[in-house]
């Protein structure tokens, strides 16, 4: 199983289809949980994709439109029934709280929900910390929709990568390695080791969620040199009027976002019903204004998409 991946609960846009839930997106991050807009029916999917509700750590709601936040009380509940061992944290645009609030207090849960709100207020890093010895910080900016809605970009800083070869070569094992890491430089009898004598450096991993919106500043920005893009296409360009109107994106606005923004993969989803179950057509659409450098995926449910390996 990869350790940094993302899993597809749902597909859907305002209507669920036979082969597609409502919007559901666990991201798994080396032992760190985070599940994005939880629509109708997510406590189910996240048993068929085999993730416990009680392992989420974060919660992220775009908005509050229902396909994107009425999974949140059966999920929440999950967790009591579960007896998760930590609260769980809720990002959600802060003009929506009463909004929240009545989800919070839906379907009366056996017990108390160990829950920490963080409300969107600014745009910016919402959260920074630390799992599997590598940072992480969850970034925040509004987008372009009908109501008050974000969109969330989980990133680790640039880093150092040990290289084994230049380790032995200088002599460095066991605790000398993370007393080198920890302080940039070892002395070794007459010898003075640095971190740059023994690493490279290491690229920082990104995926950025980006939901119900028109094109706007936000979307590129959260999505800028990201490794995954996970990005709503609910309409195809010939019914470009009617995304404009409800306040979303084209597959082939969603592929010029991925152009414009320098985006590795490009992972389509929230799909119209008016298209039926053919996905692929969204997928071919993107591909012809992202362009060769970005690769394209629709999305179907219960998908697992791992990462992209490093950039050199």
């Amino acid at each position: 199983m990869a350790s940094r991946e993302l899993v597809i609960l749902g597909t859907a846009s305002q209507v669920p289809t036979r082969t597609r839930n409502h919007n559901g997106y666990v991201l798994r991050w080396d032992g760190f949980t985070l599940l994005f807009d939880p629509g109708e029916g997510s406590q189910r999917q996240l048993q068929h994709a085999s993730v416990s509700a009680a392992s989420v750590d974060r919660i992220c709601l775009t908005h509050l439109h229902g396909d994107h936040c009425l999974g949140l009380p059966g999920v929440l509940a999950r967790r009591t029934l579960d007896d998760a061992a930590e609260h769980v944290v809720l990002h959600f645009p802060a003009a929506s709280a009463q909004d929240v609030l009545m989800l919070r207090h839906a379907g009366a849960p056996a017990g108390p929900v160990p829950l920490v709100e963080a409300p969107v207020t600014v745009d910016g890093v919402q959260a920074e910390g630390r799992v599997a010895g590598s940072r992480w910080r969850l970034v925040a900016r509004a987008l372009d929709h009908r109501i008050p809605a974000v969109g969330y970009r989980l990133e680790e800083p640039d880093g150092l990568r040990f290289l084994p070869e230049l380790l032995a070569a200088r002599g460095v094992s066991g605790p000398d390695v993370g007393r080198l890491a920890q302080s940039g430089r070892l002395v070794l009898g007459d010898t003075v080791v640095t971190l740059e004598d023994v690493t490279q450096p290491r690229r920082g991993q990104s995926v950025a969620v980006v939901m119900d919106t028109r094109v706007c500043a936000g979307a590129v920005e959260l999505a800028r040199g990201c490794d995954v893009l996970l990005c709503e296409s609910t309409y195809l360009h010939a019914d470009a009027d009617l995304a404009q109107a409800y306040g979303h994106l084209t597959a082939r606005q969603a592929g010029e976002v991925a152009a414009k923004a320098g985006v590795r993969l490009l992972v389509l989803t929230h799909f119209s019903r008016r298209y039926g179950d053919d996905v692929e057509q969204f997928a071919v659409e993107a591909r012809r204004s992202a362009g060769p450098d970005v690769d394209v995926v629709a999305a179907r449910d219960l998908d697992r998409i791992a990462l992209p390996s490093r950039r050199p």
